[in-house]
């Protein structure tokens, strides 16, 4: 009787498949193997049991982990029972080895870069095979993957530059007997970038090192065809399995990592080079990384089952295992353990790009995990904080008294609520070495995100500098000198000496919005304007796409958009509407329920049906005619303050009315005061600001993401007086600090 494999099985078996061919084929062009070999399997049956042959041929000759199916004294890892065990059909094989050569394949696999290679293994890392109740295989993104937004590849140029800054700085004055003792670390390695460009780092300074005095390292130094120095197979081995460590909780990211890592280690080599190393060393060409590269979820710890403290008994196995609980003391005893003196415990450098995560969408798949992070983690114990604030926090406590940190993460931490812990604790610690901010500049590819460089550093005792640039400026290695900044829990605006002192006079006589009576709140977000918004053409109302659609008139609105906010005035072009299925009160807001809408509403209902694929699509909703984040919508007529998200068409307001609106020259809030006034007669009418806006976040010219709450909450108002401002008894008025009468 046939085994049916597990999900989890079956993603198992692809990839080390997938990872044990691509090792061989690549070998094949490097020389190390028979060129050809994997190809000829394809002439004759039974492939599977003939590539197990070349598997077992290939741990006698490697050790590499990839190939290990029996248990062996002193070796670290698990032995493969299971894919010995498959039964794979000859054709999926045989498509699979053709496609390796020529002309099938395009590639080059004896010069193809590893980080070409992670790139490839990236996206597959973001899926995973998933079986139907028919038991088909069906690939789809992983969970996490889709509620990131995808995965991106960090180019290898910011690779480069952590890593020179973290474990280059690390090695200056030191000689390879003390470099020895290094300890580098990625705790969320992915298919292993940053690990790869930390070896490769290690390798190169290894190299200049000894071959100053070459006849001094005979043993790890041998002589290329062109006479230049390389590393023996052997001192290669040694400072990977001395220096390089990393964990992930995705199992196929760290076989990916390791094959990766193994691969760059056979770079250089030929068959001669490992036959000499079998028949002289009597050792295996590569080393067994299971004791450096370890699978787990670097920040949760055997503490999150304390049922006491979070009432997590009942846990099933599918959990326990997603979660992937990690004991850190217990993976690197050596590093981390109680017997490790504490002024060395720990790792030299932490380096990566941690994930970015918002957790109102780790909750839909990892709700425990976001509970356990707020009560053990500062940085997660405020707001609705982003994942990689607390894998700052992991990686500065894995850190030694000498330790160094390099990240990649984003920048809106810098202002935003949720990143004022962080910001406290990497205050306090006086850790901040040096943060490059590259602005609006996007760093990857088909991704919008606002990124920046960030280094701790355990023992720079608190002087930190500021630095904005371009991505094209760190990849050229040609930056500027940095700044100083003095850094609090408050916001970091990294602002110069003259905008601090603007700063300064602004807050001067001036009152925070937020000591005054009031409540701020984030407007709606459809998920599909496509769907939603209208737009009311020669009488009728039609979709983007130009289809008409007969709508009841109850159920729109008209919604605000950012565009309809100009330097001096508030024009909203009214061609369009929203579809609004909702209820509201004073009390709060409910969606319509669907046999009602079906019952009172049919147009809208019909309409609504025949988009219910389309809407079944996005990323997030409740209801599947509702929108994806209605937000507040009971206090959207009641508002008296509106500021537009700052991006063109992202979302509207729904029934907000055109109060006067002040402004500052780059943002917009809309005013309460004697709504029947015109626009050009409110109380105030704000210049222009060019270096500070009243609301105190960097600069318009320097923050070019999108407005959040977390910024409104830091705005300052300053009162007018009632005779100046032409007010009522009764009104209260606020100007924006530096902002004068119209007409003055």
């Amino acid at each position: 009787m046939k085994r049916v494999l597990s999900q989890r099985e079956l993603n198992y078996a692809v990839q080390v498949t997938i990872d044990r061919i691509i090792f061989l084929r690549i070998c094949e062009d490097r020389g190390i193997e028979l060129y050809g070999r994997l190809r000829s399997l394809v002439n004759g049956k039974n492939i599977y049991a003939r590539l197990l042959e070349m598997y077992v041929e290939a741990d006698a000759r490697y050790n590499s982990g990839l190939f290990h199916f029996v248990d062996e004294k002193g070796r670290a890892g698990y032995a493969d029972r299971l894919t010995p065990g498959l039964t794979i059909d000859d054709k999926a094989l045989k498509d699979i080895l053709k496609r390796l050569y020529y002309p099938e394949s395009p590639y080059e696999f004896s010069v193809l870069p590893a980080d070409i290679l992670g790139q490839v293994y990236e996206q597959f890392l973001g899926k995973v095979i998933r079986l139907t109740a028919g038991h088909r295989a069906v690939v789809e993104d992983k969970p996490e993957v889709k509620k990131a937004g995808g995965v991106y590849y960090t180019p290898t140029y910011i690779v480069d530059y952590i890593v020179k800054h973290t474990v280059g700085r690390l090695l200056e004055g030191k000689t390879p007997k003390q470099a020895a003792g290094l300890r580098i670390l990625d705790p969320a390695c992915g298919s292993g970038s940053f690990l790869i460009g930390a070896f490769k780092y290690l390798l190169d300074w290894h190299v200049k090192e000894y071959s100053e005095h070459p006849e001094k390292h005979r043993k790890e130094l041998v002589q290329g065809r062109g006479g230049e120095w390389q590393l023996t197979t052997a001192e290669k081995k040694r400072i990977l399995l001395a220096n390089i460590y990393g964990v992930d909780i995705d199992a196929q990211a760290v076989e990916t990592t390791k094959l990766s890592l193994l691969l760059k280690v056979l770079e250089g080599e030929t068959s001669a080079t490992i036959e000499s190393q079998l028949s002289f060393l009597h050792e295996r060409a590569l080393p067994d990384l299971a004791a450096n590269i370890k699978c787990g979820n670097s920040l949760i710890g055997p503490d999150f089952y304390d049922v006491q403290q979070l009432g997590l008994g009942g846990l099933d196995e599918e959990e326990r295992y997603r979660t992937n609980i990690f004991d850190w003391q217990t993976a690197f005893p050596h590093i981390l353990g109680s017997e490790v003196p504490e002024e060395s415990r720990g790792f030299d450098a932490v380096i990566g790009n941690p994930p970015y995560i918002r957790i109102q969408n780790l909750k839909e798949f990892a709700p425990r995990e976001v509970e356990f992070y707020k009560r053990r983690y500062v940085s997660a114990s405020k707001g609705n904080y982003d994942i990689y604030v607390v894998f700052v926090e992991r990686g500065l406590s894995l850190l030694n008294q000498a330790g160094r940190l390099g990240y990649i993460l984003p920048s809106k931490f810098f202002a935003t609520d949720y990143g004022a812990s962080l910001r406290g604790l990497l205050a306090r610690e006086r850790v901040v070495g040096e943060v490059i901010d590259f602005g609006h500049a996007q760093v990857f590819d088909r991704a919008t995100t606002y990124t920046c460089l960030l280094f701790l550093d355990r023992a720079c005792g608190g002087s930190a500098s500021y630095l904005r640039v371009q991505p094209s400026e760190v990849a050229a290695a040609a930056l500027p000198a940095p700044r100083p900044a003095a850094l609090t829990a408050g916001p970091w605006l990294f602002m110069s000496d003259a905008t601090a002192s603007l700063s300064e006079r602004i807050l001067v006589g001036s009152t925070p919005l937020l000591s005054l009576p009031a409540s701020i709140s984030r407007g709606s977000s459809t998920g599909d304007d496509g769907v939603f918004c209208l737009e009311t053409k020669d009488g009728e109302l039609r979709t983007r796409a130009g289809e008409t659609v007969d709508i009841e008139a109850e159920l729109v609105r008209r919604p605000l958009w950012a565009t309809d906010f100009t330097r001096y005035e508030f024009r909203p072009r009214n061609e369009a509407v929203l579809i609004f299925p909702y209820r509201v009160s004073d009390d709060g807001y409910s969606i319509i329920p669907e046999a009602e809408l079906h019952d009172c509403w049919p147009r809208t209902y019909a309409y609504l049906r025949s988009q219910k694929p389309r809407l079944e699509k996005r990323r997030q909703y409740k209801e599947w005619y509702g929108f994806s984040a209605p937000r507040n919508l009971h206090v959207h007529d009641r508002a008296q303050m509106v500021v537009p998200v700052g991006r063109p068409r992202t979302g509207g307001a729904p029934g907000l009315r055109p109060w006067r609106i002040l402004s500052d020259g780059k943002r917009w809030v809309q005013h309460p005061a004697r709504r029947h006034s015109h626009p050009r007669r409110s109380a105030v009418r704000a210049r222009a600001c060019q270096f500070q806006a009243p609301i105190l976040v960097p600069p318009a010219d320097q923050q070019p993401f999108p407005w959040r709450m977390d910024y409104l909450h830091q705005a300052v108002l300053r009162s007018v007086a009632h005779s100046s401002a032409g007010l009522g008894d009764g009104c209260a008025a606020y100007s924006l600090p530096g902002s004068q009468r119209p007409g003055s």
